[in-house]
């Protein structure tokens, strides 16, 4: 399958496309898919494909997940098959996810014979959260019933471009990605000449001390064993140097790794920053809105999934990281309703140092198309195993 599996991923990596309507995406996986003995669906909200696989009898239903989208960024890697697209980029892997589960519901189509129940394929837009995250709407469009019984399992496999070395995987038990929540603040103030800012309501000092304010908050209310992150990324205000501007604002990411501290951060910034504002004499805007929830692993079913690694390929190819990553991944929402995992794959072109290489979401960041027989392979093993099928395990070459 290598051949086709690279085509494909080739085919749609040179045209990239972003959020939740991908219609040529869709269109390459619903032709890459044709032939295959699968119920097809398609999704109203959002360009989605889940494809329901039955076995030889009734049985428990394992779903298994790709994302598609790209991101907006302009590719410069100079590849031969590069985004033509301007602006657009599959700078995260999300075409090599695609080609992967294609290459799984071959195996498993090969073998449906010899298991009991069904696979479900999840092909989802929008995880990059372009439109707000395609999960939470493939997931109110009925995914988890596509195939008539609630899944059992869920996995998924996401290439990295730096972290891991070529070829090995990473499987964490317990959270494995942060929490993912976006805060907008805004500021009221009174406008008036930069030559007299007693006479105005100045909203930029108040800004600049609740960005600090927010570091300090940070480290001396959370506990450095449950970490959180606040990142801000965005300042706006005032249009020229001798202007004291109306309003001013940030845009901020804020990262946690449990409900406590989720929780704790969407109450205390909405405390602090009123506080701040009151005593500069002035109001503001507070929009903290909750983003993706932390990722975490159901410890069987990452247990489930390292054992077959070790056996598909030795134990050298397979890791477990001592942290979960800052990151956030939108498999969480699937993965708060059905115990499952989601693996990390190093997709570092071997002649490179994956330490120093250009890192997933960097217009240079370039994965290699070797990795896409184990990681259907992977997937496949994966579903059949939680269906009772066994193979015997492959000694290392």
């Amino acid at each position: 399958m290598a051949a086709e599996l690279t085509a494909l991923r080739r085919e749609i990596h040179a045209e990239p496309e972003l959020g939740r309507r991908l219609p040529r995406t869709q269109r390459r996986v619903l032709d890459a898919l044709d032939g295959l003995p699968l119920e097809i669906g398609t999704g109203s909200a959002l360009s989605s494909v889940t494809a329901v696989l039955r076995g030889a009898r009734p049985g428990p239903t394992v779903l298994l997940r790709a994302d598609m989208d790209a991101l907006p960024l302009t590719e410069a890697t100079g590849l031969p098959y590069a985004s033509r697209v301007p602006g657009v980029m599959h700078a995260c892997g999300h075409d090599l996810h695609v080609a992967m589960l294609v290459g799984a519901a071959g195996l498993l189509a090969a073998r449906r014979t010899e298991f009991a129940g069904s696979v479900v394929f999840m092909f989802q837009p929008d995880e990059e959260g372009t439109d707000g995250g395609g999960a939470s709407a493939m997931l109110a469009e009925g995914l988890l019933d596509a195939s008539g019984g609630t899944p059992v399992a869920a996995y998924a496999l996401h290439v990295s471009a730096n972290r891991l070395p070529f070829g090995v995987f990473s499987v964490r038990p317990g959270t494995a990605a942060a929490a993912s929540d976006g805060l907008r603040v805004t500021v009221h103030g009174r406008g008036g000449h930069g030559s007299a800012p007693h006479r105005a309501a100045d909203p930029i000092p108040a800004v600049c001390e609740m960005v600090t304010a927010l570091q300090t908050f940070v480290t001396r209310r959370f506990d450095i064993r449950d970490p959180v992150v606040v990142t801000v990324g965005l300042i706006r205000g005032g249009t020229k140097r001798n202007i004291i501007p109306d309003e001013a604002g940030f845009e901020a990411t804020v990262r946690t790794f449990s409900t406590e501290a989720r929780e704790r951060m969407r109450e205390g910034v909405r405390t602090l920053l009123t506080g701040i504002a009151a005593a500069h004499g002035l109001t503001v805007e507070v929009d903290y809105h909750d983003g993706y929830p932390a990722l975490v692993n159901d410890p069987a079913e990452a247990a489930l999934a390292a054992r077959a690694v070790v056996d598909l390929f030795g134990p050298e190819r397979c890791l477990e990281p001592a942290h979960p990553t800052p990151g956030a991944e939108d498999m969480a929402f699937v993965l708060e309703r059905v115990p499952g995992t989601c693996l990390m794959l190093g997709a570092c072109p071997p002649q490179n140092d994956y330490v120093t290489a250009p890192q997933n979401h960097s217009s240079q960041a370039v994965f290699d198309d070797a990795v896409l027989p184990d990681g259907a392979a992977l997937l496949a093993q994966l579903a059949l195993r939680r269906l009772g099928v066994r193979d015997e395990p492959v000694s290392p070459a």
